[in-house]
C-alpha cells in the first residue's frame, strides 16, 4: 500500500499586542485577558524581551539597560549641580587685593595671569558632559575615577594658590582670599566624595524590566 505523505496545512496566527498570547486566526477577535484586538501575529512589533536580547541572542544584564535622559540619579545630577556651581564661582572674586592697590581678581582673571590655574575650570566644563553621557548604571560606575580626578581638580588648584600666595620682591602685597575660592574648595571636594559612588550600589537595581534586590549578578 503507497503512503501518502504531505505537509499539514498552514495555519494563521493571530496575537494580543499586549500580553503576546497567540491565538488560532478566526478562533477570537479580543484577547480574552486585556480585551484588545488581536493582531496577525507577523505584524507585530518585537516583544520587550525580544528588543531586550542583545545581538548574540544573551539578554543585557540589568546594570547594562539605558537609562532615561532625565534620570539624574545614583549621584548623577548631584555631580551635574556641583559641576555647575563649580563653574559659576569660578568667574567670582577670589582674591581682594589692598596693597599696593584696591582691586578684586576672579578664577577666570588669576588663571589668565597664572596660565595653570586654568586647570579649575577645564575640570568642570568636561565633567559635567562626561556624567551626563554616561546613560547606564554600568557605564556610571566605570567613570567613577575620571570624575574623581575631574572634582579634585579644582581643590588640588586653591590649595596652591594658598600655599603660593601672591607676592612682590619690589613692593609690599596685602590681600585676602575671597569666600568663593573658599566654597570652590568644599564644593570640589563635594564633588569628589560623590564621584567614589556614582552609579551606586550594582545589587539594589530598579530597572527596566524588573530589579535585582536579592539576586546575583555576574
Amino acid at each position: 500500500m503507497a503512503l501518502s505523505i504531505a505537509y499539514a496545512p498552514l495555519v494563521s496566527l493571530v496575537a494580543c499586542p499586549f500580553c503576546r498570547e497567540m491565538f488560532e486566526g478566526g478562533e477570537r477577535e479580543t484577547c480574552p485577558h486585556c480585551d484588545v484586538r488581536l493582531t496577525e501575529f507577523e505584524k507585530l512589533p518585537p516583544s520587550a524581551e525580544a528588543a531586550a536580547l542583545e545581538d548574540d541572542g544573551i539578554p543585557v544584564e540589568p546594570h547594562h539597560e539605558p537609562l532615561p535622559h532625565a534620570d539624574l540619579r545614583r549621584g548623577k545630577g548631584a555631580i551635574v549641580a556641583l559641576g555647575v556651581v563649580g563653574l559659576a564661582l569660578f568667574f567670582l572674586p577670589w582674591v581682594r587685593m589692598t596693597l599696593p592697590q584696591i582691586e578684586s581678581f576672579t578664577g577666570f582673571e588669576l588663571a589668565r595671569r597664572l596660565g595653570w590655574s586654568w586647570g579649575a575650570a577645564v575640570s568642570w566644563v568636561v565633567l559635567v558632559p562626561t556624567v551626563l553621557s554616561r546613560r547606564s548604571i554600568a557605564q556610571l560606575r566605570g567613570a567613577r575615577v575620571a570624575a574623581t580626578f575631574l572634582s579634585l581638580v579644582p581643590a588640588v588648584t586653591v590649595c596652591l594658590l594658598i600655599a603660593r600666595p601672591p607676592h612682590s620682591a619690589l613692593v609690599p602685597v596685602q590681600f585676602a582670599w575671597g569666600w568663593p575660592m573658599y566654597v570652590t574648595l568644599a564644593v570640589s571636594l563635594a564633588s569628589s566624595i560623590v564621584s567614589l559612588r556614582l552609579g551606586g550600589r550594582i545589587d539594589d537595581l530598579a530597572v527596566m524590566h524588573g530589579t535585582s534586590a536579592g539576586q546575583t549578578l555576574h
